[in-house]
């Protein structure tokens, strides 16, 4: 695979069957660096969800069997609270559960693994099942590419950043 067959941008994409939403990913970095990214709560909060927001963490315990929950707040002050349990965490993978507070009847199931690709590239590969086509739609249609991608842009920034804590080379 050459570098022009990289995934610089994520791919969001609707399961036609099944109220499914497919992401893939690459990134600069190992697996592990990705990975950690994802279970660490002080990286996490800084490149979540797109740019205008900022996350305050609530709760995070990044293990199996264990829970989350964490905050968005908007530039006027307005706030936006998800949380969820992680059900598996393994050195490829991340399986939790997502419910935005606003919305507590949707409930995802979300499955997230890394592939190393070598040369010092990882993809990411994540999908979220809704109990809904609705579900899905909704989700689809809250703006929440904005948020993968400017989030994805940052945690980009963040794996390039040399000795930042938990995401050493």
């Amino acid at each position: 695979m050459t570098t022009s067959d990289r995934l610089a941008t994520a791919t969001i994409a609707a399961d036609p069957e099944v109220p499914v939403i497919h992401i893939v990913r690459d990134f600069h970095a190992s697996p592990a660096r990705v990975l950690g990214a994802h279970t660490d709560p002080e990286l996490y909060a800084q490149w979540v969800g797109p740019k205008e927001l900022s996350t305050r963490i609530e709760h995070w315990d990044a293990r199996t069997g264990g829970a989350w929950a964490f905050v968005n707040i908007g530039p006027d002050g307005e706030e936006y609270a998800f949380h969820g349990s992680f059900h598996d965490v393994t050195e490829d993978r991340i399986v939790q559960t997502f419910t935005f507070d606003g919305w507590p009847e949707g409930v995802s199931l979300e499955t997230m693994r890394v592939e190393d690709l070598g040369d010092g590239w990882t993809r990411m590969r994540s999908q979220s099942l809704f109990d809904s086509f609705e579900g899905r739609a909704q989700m689809l249609e809250s703006g929440m590419d904005v948020g993968i991608h400017e989030g994805y842009a940052a945690l980009d920034e963040l794996l390039a950043a040399d000795g930042a804590p938990g995401v050493a080379r």
